[in-house]
Order: structure tokens, then C-alpha cells, then sequence
């Protein structure tokens, strides 16, 4: 009867199975490569979850490989979106941080030369 409940273990722990967060994880690295340019924020923001359910998924994975294969696949998909879009959106962030330095430091500059002293309002 042991040797059955020892076939039986085997067979359901070599069966495909899903991780439970590659489905979230490639939505969300998708989803923060197409909203980078909302200011950077919220396409960091799902990037870096993205990036964090991956690492638990890959640590599931690491338990049994040849279960998870399949769903890992997607999980690793999503992984690469994630590094893209956190990649991008942070480029777009710093992008508008300089733009904006740039803007208060011409404005800065124009009043201390007396630029605004004759508007009439």
C-alpha cells in the first residue's frame, strides 16, 4: 500500500501546474510598459509589483521546475515587461523632473532680472 501512495505522490508532483502570479505578473509588466508615460509614477508603481511577484514565483518555481514550466514561462515574460517598463518610466520621471528644473530656473532668472516689473494686470 506504500509503494501506491508513493507512485501516487510522485505523479501529482510531476504534473503541470500554474504559478499562481504569472498571469499577474505579465498583465502588470505589460500595464507599466503602456503607462510610463503617465509622469513615470504609475507605470514605476506596477513595474516594481510586477517585479516582486515575480521573484515569488521564481522561488516557487525553484521547488519544482518541471512542474511549473509552462506557467514560468509567462511569469518570465512578464519579468522582462516589468524591467522595460520600470526602465522607461523612470527615464520619463527624471525627463519631467529636468524639464521642470529647467522651467523654475528660467523663471527664477527672468524675475530677479526684473522681466515681470512692467506686466499691467
Amino acid at each position: 500500500m506504500s509503494e501506491f501512495n508513493q507512485q501516487v505522490d510522485n505523479q501529482n508532483f510531476n504534473q503541470i501546474k500554474s504559478l499562481p502570479n504569472a498571469t499577474a505578473v505579465l498583465v502588470l509588466g505589460i500595464l507599466s510598459i503602456v503607462t510610463c508615460w503617465t509622469y513615470g509614477v504609475v507605470g514605476l508603481i506596477l513595474g516594481i509589483i510586477a517585479l516582486v511577484l515575480h521573484k515569488k514565483d521564481k522561488t516557487m518555481y525553484n521547488t519544482n521546475p518541471q512542474g511549473y514550466e509552462a506557467s514560468f514561462k509567462n511569469s518570465q515574460a512578464g519579468n522582462v515587461c516589468a524591467i522595460i517598463g520600470v526602465s522607461l518610466s523612470a527615464l520619463f520621471f527624471l525627463y519631467i523632473v529636468v524639464i521642470l528644473g529647467v522651467f523654475a530656473t528660467v523663471a527664477a532668472t527672468a524675475a530677479s532680472n526684473g522681466a515681470f516689473d512692467n506686466v499691467q494686470y
